[in-house]
This record gives C-alpha cells, sequence and structure tokens, in this order.
C-alpha cells in the first residue's frame, strides 16, 4: 500500500512538474498548475457539459448597441449559445445553420459564438477565417480521433472542441469548412515591444482582461495579449474589436533571425512550408498575424506531443529545440505580420 501510494505521488507530481512548466499564460492562466484546476470531463458526448459552468445570463431585456452595427441585443442574446449576436451581417455572407445556430438538441453550441461570424475568434480561440476547407476538415479529424489536445490540462474549450467534431455531421462539417474558407483573415492584433504589460484578470474559458486603474506590472518573458476595448471583446463579444500583445523588448529581431534563417540549425525556416510571406501555401496554414497566444499554445502542444496529427508530427522535429524564449519570439514575430 505504502508503495503504491509513493507511486502514485511521484506521478502527481511529474504531471504538476509538467503543466508547471508549460507557458501558462498563453492558455489564459497566470497561477500555476494544480490538478484542481483541470477541465471538466465530457458527460455523454454533450459537447457543452465540456465548458466550464457559468452563470446563465438573465434577459432584462434591454436593447443594446455597438459602433456602426444595425442591430440591438440584450445581453443574454450576445452571450446566446445557440444564436449568439450577429453585430455585423454585412460583414459575411450567410452563415450556415451549424456556424449561426449549432445544434442546439445535441447541446453543439454556435461555431459563431467562440470564432465569431467572421472567423477571427479571440485570444482563448483559434482564428479559423481564410483556413482551407482541406486544413480546417484535417483539423476536425484531428480533434475527432483524440489527435489535437491540450499540453495545458485546465483548457476545456479544446475538449469541447474535440466533443464537438465527433458531434458534427460530414455536411455541417464541410458547411463550416467553406464558409470560414470564404472569410479572409484580416489585421487583428498589433504587436508592442515593451518591458512592462497592463495588470490583467482572467475572464472565462481563458481571456485575459484589464484590470481599470490598475496600471502596468513588469512583462518579464511571456507575453500579453489583451482587447484593445475590453468591454467590446469581453461584454458585447465585439468582432471588430481588435487585440494589442505585448512582447519583450528584443524579441521582434530574435522572431526574425529564427523565422527567417532557422536560427544556425536551431529550427528551419517558417517560410520553407508556410510561404515566403507566412500566408499559408496549400493546406499549409497561414500563421501571419494570428493571435499569438494560439500560436504559442500549438508551438508547445506540438513540442509536448498532444498535437499528433499528420501536420503537427511534421512540426514536431521542427520545434524540438526551441526553448520557451525562442517561442516567444517566433510567436511574436509572426503575430506582427501583415495576414
Amino acid at each position: 500500500m505504502k508503495k503504491f501510494l509513493l507511486l502514485s505521488l511521484t506521478a502527481c507530481a511529474c504531471i504538476a512538474l509538467a503543466q508547471t512548466a508549460a507557458p501558462g499564460w498563453a492558455y489564459g492562466y497566470l497561477v500555476p498548475f494544480s490538478p484542481a484546476d483541470i477541465a471538466p470531463k465530457c458527460a455523454d458526448e454533450k459537447p457543452i457539459s465540456c465548458a466550464r459552468p457559468s452563470a446563465p445570463v438573465a434577459d432584462d431585456g434591454v436593447l443594446l448597441s455597438q459602433p456602426g452595427s444595425p442591430n440591438q441585443f440584450t445581453f443574454a442574446q450576445i452571450a446566446a449559445d445557440y444564436a449568439p449576436a450577429d453585430w455585423y451581417p454585412g460583414d459575411h455572407p450567410p452563415m450556415p445553420d451549424i456556424v449561426a445556430h449549432g445544434r442546439e438538441k445535441d447541446s453543439v453550441r454556435a461555431c459563431g459564438l467562440c470564432h465569431y461570424p467572421n472567423g477571427k475568434g479571440k485570444m482563448e480561440n483559434g482564428g479559423v477565417a481564410g483556413l482551407t476547407p482541406g486544413y480546417f476538415l484535417k483539423q476536425l479529424d484531428d480533434f475527432r480521433n483524440g489527435l489535437r489536445k491540450s499540453a495545458d490540462s485546465r483548457k476545456a474549450n479544446t475538449n469541447e472542441m474535440a466533443a464537438i467534431a465527433r458531434a458534427l455531421t460530414p455536411a455541417e462539417s464541410k458547411a463550416a469548412a467553406d464558409y470560414f474558407a470564404s472569410l479572409k483573415f484580416t489585421h487583428w492584433v498589433k504587436v508592442i515591444e515593451s518591458a512592462t504589460a497592463p495588470k490583467v484578470k482572467p475572464a472565462l474559458n481563458g481571456l485575459f482582461v484589464p484590470i481599470a486603474g490598475a496600471g502596468t506590472e513588469p512583462l518579464g518573458q511571456r507575453i500579453m495579449e489583451v482587447p484593445e476595448n475590453p468591454e467590446a471583446t469581453d461584454k458585447f463579444r465585439n468582432p471588430r474589436s481588435p487585440f494589442l500583445a505585448y512582447v519583450p523588448v528584443g524579441s521582434l529581431k530574435a522572431g526574425e533571425a529564427l523565422v527567417t534563417t532557422g536560427g544556425g540549425g536551431k529550427t528551419v525556416k517558417c517560410g520553407a512550408c508556410h510561404g515566403a510571406d507566412l500566408k499559408g501555401v496549400g493546406d499549409v496554414p497561414g500563421i501571419a498575424g494570428r493571435s499569438p497566444s494560439y500560436t504559442m499554445r500549438q508551438l508547445w502542444d506540438m513540442q509536448q506531443g498532444t498535437r499528433n496529427g499528420p501536420g503537427a508530427k511534421m512540426m514536431k522535429s521542427v520545434v524540438a529545440k526551441l526553448s520557451v524564449d525562442d517561442m516567444i519570439a517566433i510567436t511574436a514575430w509572426v503575430s506582427s505580420r501583415e495576414p
């Protein structure tokens, strides 16, 4: 019994060590990993059961507006799981039903809730606009088959995405892939070299929001991505509200060297696969101008082996020798490029 207990404690310690080593700020966490923080287990293949519980939003009937929008919505409508607010319907073509509404009877939330109707998403999600149908469908396959997971087991929305992928019909998958491929991913994040960053608090699912009146703090060796207009992003889910990313001083120059030369054998030129402009080649995705939080997560996940699809396996040797500082520099540089 004592031997079993010792082995169990040792295993837990190893898990905690691995989790603590992860760049938690990229996953939306400011505190070290704790086993108590692990994301909920999915129940009965209901995707929404994988999400962290949140209090329902009461519908007070008060209609709200956003600049330039022809529509008005209540807070309850803005956050509706199966028909989230579409502030700017003129910014995109008509959405397929799975994107606009999901499938409520099976608790499949609308794609547009997290990724926005324009496909740009937020720092806690993936920007899916402009991805080719082939790449999009391959990622759904990886999620569906357990080949794409988060290296930080606190990240609940990764588990929900896997459950959604399993629940989608082939027709729904294709409709979503074709829709998001038809959207152009445009400039979404401004990268700023700085020794400091705003003091932030975590919102649901990994969004960082600046604390009003709290000032700044040393940035250190991390990237801090925040909404340019916190209220527009966090409360109103405004898909025109962009992001700011504070990166360490000197990281852009260091990142450019790694991205464009491979850093003397530490990695390979990113342009060899992603194109000279980093905007993608065929089904190899564009990485320029995307969320640095998302990009950092993917580099870390691939290095740790929690992404095991065909494309991720090819990337594993590319990222094998990279330190966290190298990943920060690469991420800062590619995120600063025009998408």
